[in-house]
């Protein structure tokens, strides 16, 4: 019979990731780990500029187990702060920067510059436009129908550029967009 086997805790390390050991509750540790929460929770909450800052400080002074990922979050911080940070002299000016997001694929930005024009001014049928393009390039068909419909009740030369708009092309198959477009062969 196989002699049992005596477990003592004597003298063993405890048990963890990738044998690392913990590091020991330093009072430096602490106040790292404890910024480094307070960034996560200011990022969590859009304060992107705070929590950029003490991202920074992380990464020049912070505990070494989170450097790598103070780094990412920076990152991240500084992507979404600059995001914040756009600024249009006019709406022409923002409706320029959503097509050009939307022609270079990045759709949800795009719908969130569209929106933000429709947000200041619910009767600009360029962004109703722009909102009915973004939902036929990708596939929601009830809302480009609803954005196209509302562009051409406002501005009618919107229903003649988009017969010839082949961003619409996924739309010709459905004959609620043909009859938005010929109301006259009905």
């Amino acid at each position: 019979m196989p002699e049992a086997r005596q477990t003592s805790s004597k003298g063993k390390q405890p048990r963890t990731i990738a044998g690392k050991t913990r590091p020991a509750a330093d009072p430096a540790n602490q106040q790292a780990y404890s910024q480094f929460q307070n960034a996560v929770q200011l990022m969590q909450e859009g304060a992107f500029d705070k929590a950029r800052g003490i991202f920074e400080k992380l990464t020049q002074e912070g505990a070494p187990e989170l450097l790598e990922r103070s780094r990412v979050y920076l990152s991240v911080c500084v992507k979404n702060a600059a995001k914040s940070e756009l600024k249009f002299a006019s709406e022409e000016e923002r409706f320029d920067y959503a097509v050009s997001l939307l022609n270079t694929g990045h759709y949800e930005d795009a719908r969130d510059q569209f929106d933000a024009l429709l947000a200041k001014n619910a009767s600009a049928d360029y962004a109703h436009y722009g909102l009915a393009v973004l939902n036929s390039i990708t596939g929601q068909a009830e809302e480009c129908l609803d954005h196209l419909s509302r562009a051409i009740e406002l501005n009618p030369h919107n229903r003649i550029q988009a017969r010839s708009d082949a961003d619409f092309n996924d739309m010709v198959d459905d004959p609620r967009f043909t009859e938005l477009l010929y109301p006259e062969s009905i």
